[in-house]
């Protein structure tokens, strides 16, 4: 059966094509009973608009995709619903692309992104600097770095991960804990540097405290147990008594291992995560979590995009931080058994 056209519609409402036309596009100047007249017609027709088509006339679509280090990860999740709930409320759809941490992959979601003319693309990256990137920008889409802070040439939304490293590490150090692991990885990323240079600031400066670097390909559950097996079988006398994981997943990970190996947490091993998802107060231990606004991450992002896009040239570039927060659980309080 032919879909039905335009001009169908128009038959039946008894008004013209720029009449229907007008329902779709632009309702509110339309007459409410031209109107009600014409979405009866639409209605009883089964018509359907070719947004295709509406695209190619505008030269953009009312996509936006969203390239996300791992979908598998929470906080990506609450991210991306953050940035769909402002672009539900302004007529515009988020497609999600798992880059899972491969710049290659990640290309390839960007080239098909463009093709598509989208209305703009909100990512995570791997590298920030990726020439690619500012391509995209040059031939004119829109690009936010979400979870990233940018120079000028861009918009991004981020998270002060030094500042969330610094209170992680703070924290341990005034548990009494001296040595200390770092897991996560690739140190190549940035927001893994940053967590890793923050705890580096405090126990560079406090005494005695010893840090030991962990680095993983995929922060991962299965990896994070991993490296809790690895550090489980040191000497109790140099084994690390504490550990800061770059993520949640990598924590959760770690948490199975000590139970595995039957170390007690917090007493022999405090854990202290990042992201602060909503599997960490869960698990069986509560766990302690650097906490990021990640709905919030999401929404902003949205927020600058659309900026951007209504304002054209004269829209300015603006780079938006938010402060972490240290939420202390089971997992590194001994007080809270």
């Amino acid at each position: 059966m032919a879909t039905p056209s335009i001009k169908e519609v128009a038959h039946r409402a008894g008004v013209s094509v720029g009449t229907v036309s007008n329902v779709l596009n632009r309702p509110s100047i339309v007459a409410p009973a031209t109107r009600k007249r014409v979405q009866d017609s639409i209605k009883a027709l089964g018509f359907v608009r070719n947004e295709a088509a509406r695209h190619l006339r505008a030269g953009r679509s009312r996509t936006v995709g969203l390239v996300v280090l791992d979908v598998a990860n929470p906080f990506f999740t609450d991210l991306a619903e953050g940035a769909e709930a402002l672009a539900y409320e302004n007529d515009t759809v988020v497609m999600v692309c798992n880059s899972k941490t491969d710049p290659v992959r990640e290309g390839h979601h960007l080239d098909q992104l463009e093709q598509q003319r989208v209305y703009g693309v909100l990512i995570t990256p791997f590298d920030s600097a990726d020439p690619q990137l500012r391509a995209l920008v040059a031939r004119g889409t829109p690009v936010v770095l979400v979870d990233r802070a940018a120079d000028r040439g861009m918009c991004s939304v981020s998270v002060d991960d030094q500042l969330g490293g610094r209170l992680a590490g703070t924290h341990l150090i005034e548990s009494g804990h001296r040595r200390i692991a770092f897991i996560g990885g690739p140190l190549s990323m940035q927001q893994v540097a940053d967590r890793q240079a923050g705890i580096t600031t405090v126990v560079e400066a406090a005494d005695h405290v010893h840090l030991q670097i962990f680095e993983v390909d995929v922060m991962g559950v299965q990896h994070g147990r991993a490296v809790g097996e690895q550090i489980a079988a040191l000497p109790r006398a140099t084994r690390p008594t504490a550990a800061f994981c770059a993520n949640d997943l990598l924590a959760l990970g770690f948490l199975q291992a000590m139970a595995a190996t039957r170390l007690r947490v917090p007493q022999d091993m405090a854990i202290v995560g990042y992201d602060d998802i909503g599997f960490a107060a869960a698990a069986a231990v509560p766990l302690s979590s650097v906490r990021q606004p990640a709905g919030l991450l999401g929404r902003t992002a949205m927020e600058l995009l659309q900026e951007e896009v209504e304002a054209g040239d004269r829209h300015r570039h603006r780079q938006v931080i938010f402060q972490p927060d240290l939420m202390v659980r089971q997992s590194s309080d001994l007080t809270r058994r």
